[in-house]
Formats: C-alpha cells, structure tokens, sequence
C-alpha cells in the first residue's frame, strides 16, 4: 500500500489543479482513483464536497465514493460513520481496534527499548522473543492497520541495533534513537547512525524461515523490494545491488581461503621442486620411513629408513633434527590456525543463525594443535 502513496499524490495534484480551472468532472475522476490508490482524508473531503455542491460528478461515467466497491461501505448506519472498529478497511482489508492500538504505541515510543517493551538490561534471550513476538503481530501480512508497515520497520530496526552489542553499547551512550511522527510520511525519523544493516523482511526471514503464511495478496515494499505472500520478488535495482553483494560475499569468502589454498600450493611445489627428505613426520612404508625415531631437543617422532643411522652421526644428524623439529612446529602452527578459523566460523554462523546449537559446538571443540603448540612452548621455556 504505500507503494501507491507516490501515485495517489500525483493524482491528488491534479485534481486541485483540475478543481481550480472549475473541471469538477475530471478532478472527481482523479481524485476517485487517489483514494483508491491510497485513501486519505483530504481526498475523501475533496469528493464530498463535489458531491454536495450537486456537480456533474454524479452523472454517467463517475462514481461516487458511495458507488465505489470494495471500500467496505454498506447500506444503513455504516454510510452516516457507524462502522465498528473491526470492520475499518485499508485497500480492502480489515483490521481491528487493537491493530490500530498497537500501531499508535510504536509511533509514541521514544526509543528502541520502549519499542520492543523490554528493560536496557534485557538480555539478548529477552530481545529474540520479544521481537518475535512484535514481528508477527505487525508484519504487513497479518496486521493491515494504517502505519503497520512503518511500524514493522521501526521494530526490525530496533532489534537489528539492540541485538549488536557495538552498535547497543554506543546507543546506550549517544543516541537518541528516533523521534515519533517527524518523517514526512507520520512514520518514523531514525538517527542515521543507528539504522540497521538488515532490511525488515531479512531479519524476519531469518528467524521464521520465510515469508508470513497467508493467501493474502498484499503488497509491502521497504525501498529496496516489494514483496508479496506468493513469496515472489519483483526484480528491481535494488535486487541487483543484492545480487552483487551476494557475489561480493562468494569473493570474500575466497579471499579467507586463500591462504591455505597458498600453502598447498606451496606444499606440492616444494615436495616436487626439492629432493625427498631423509625423514617423514609420519610412517610411509612406501619411501622405507619406518623406523620410528626421536628427537633429542622437542621429543618430536620421525621415521626414518634402515640406513639413516649408518649415513647420518653427529652434526649432519643434529641438522636433520633441527629439520624435522621445524616442519613440525610449521605444521602444529598451520593446522592451529585452521582449528581457530573454524571455531571462529561456528562462533559466526551461530550468531548469524541464532543457533544454539552451533555455539554448543564451537565451544566444545578441541584445540588439538593448538594444544600441543602450547605445550611444546611451555616445554621450549623450561629448558
């Protein structure tokens, strides 16, 4: 619905424009088609008193707004302004008294906790339900109240600001958060500094999965796409600018594996650039490594063929323990770095995602490199 308010506006102009050149049959047709578009008060007004003045307006070819379908207007009481509460209609659709309750406190709150109705000390359990909570009372989908869009918004955006702890802790410092009814729209003026970086439809995805589940055909749109209960996107500019981010992340998602990509590649150039070593960090019985040793400093475990102590003794054999201690301190610190990255990763997703399990599991995980980098250090110091 406020897709249309753009095209309602212009319709509207017209129709004064028309009204001032004394065409009350063509500012009627406009002013018909904004207030189908997107009823307001003026345009209602606009239409009475054309009606009232006994115009042409009532003549073949126009309608009235009593003629028009679909406005939810009835024979009897309803035309004298008696309609119940629960029976209003915005563009066909009904809401209750309570819907539009709720509508009026979002756009009264002063800040983002008092949008979400929690306390600055809630926990961050406490957040998720309660937008949860508010997140499926307005979505547009279910809640067709007027300013349910921009209360839907204005609910996304605060938890998408409250829920990052930067973000929280600077606003919690600074910032003011918003100012009820100054956009011009009687929605919402957000401080630009704590606007979120998720769109609304995003965030509710996020947690349920999908768009809300109805057969309705309302339309929503945010500025960046329209949606619709079909689950559909119309593909707008702003679709592209998603699909580039989208492309964006694949890219940097890239860059983070480069350096292991790096150092396989460097790993098979150098085993084939360099002759084999005396010795293998592992058992390979296919080169004849299969004498378990040890070395002297680290107590690292090499293997070795049945010749190596005949060709190496003395300095020779220090050098090749000083070898073999350095590819394995190399290897404990590469796959160090792997564990670390992917713990990180299960940190990352399970913020993201919500996910507790996630966050269980990252916790869990066991360092094993990291572990025995550690202790070999404690080993290196001791000695």
């Amino acid at each position: 619905m406020e897709g249309n308010r753009d095209e309602a506006d212009k319709c509207l102009r017209i129709a004064r424009k028309a009204l001032q050149n004394g065409e009350h049959d063509k500012a009627l047709k406009f002013l018909n088609k904004a207030e189908k578009l997107y009823p307001s008060i003026e345009a209602k007004a606009l239409i009475d008193a054309i009606t009232k003045n006994g115009s042409t307006a009532g003549g073949p070819g126009h309608r009235t707004e009593s003629d028009k379908p679909n406005q939810g207007k009835s024979t009897g009481p309803a035309q004298n302004g008696a309609m119940p509460e629960t029976e209003k209609k915005v563009e066909s659709k009904a809401y209750t008294s309570e819907q539009l309750d709720g509508v009026q406190r979002i756009k009264k709150c002063n800040d983002f906790y008092e949008i979400l109705g929690i306390v600055k000390d809630a926990s961050e359990e406490d957040l998720k339900k309660a937008y949860r909570k508010l997140a499926l009372k307005f979505h547009p989908d279910k809640n067709h109240a007027p300013g349910a869009t921009e209360a839907f918004k204005a609910i996304g955006n605060a938890y998408a600001v409250l829920s990052n702890p930067v973000k929280r802790k600077d606003y919690d410092q600074y910032g003011e958060g918003l100012s009820p009814g100054n956009s011009q729209h009687g929605g919402f003026e957000f401080h630009r500094n704590y606007e979120a970086d998720i769109t609304p439809e995003d965030l509710f995805n996020m947690f349920f999965g999908g768009g809300f589940p109805t057969g309705s055909t309302q339309t929503y749109s945010n500025g960046r796409t329209r949606f619709t209960t079909q689950h559909t996107y119309h593909r707008t500019e702003r679709d592209d600018e998603r699909t580039d981010v989208s492309h964006q992340g694949g890219f940097s998602m890239f860059l983070q594996l480069l350096p292991i990509i790096v150092l396989i590649l460097v790993s098979v150039l150098s085993q084939l650039m360099v002759s084999s070593p005396p010795y293998s960090l592992y058992y390979r019985a296919a080169v004849g490594h299969t004498l378990k040793k040890q070395s002297i400093n680290l107590k690292v475990v090499y293997f070795v063929n049945k010749d190596f102590d005949k060709e190496y003794t003395g300095v020779a054999l220090q050098k090749v323990e000083k070898s073999v201690e350095d590819d394995y301190i190399t290897n404990l610190r590469n796959n160090c770095w792997k564990e670390r990255q992917e713990r990180n990763d299960y940190f990352y997703a399970a913020k993201v995602y919500r996910d507790v399990r996630l966050r269980k599991k990252a916790e869990l995980m066991r360092m094993e490199s990291c572990e025995k980098l550690a202790r070999l250090n404690e080993l290196y110091r001791g000695g």
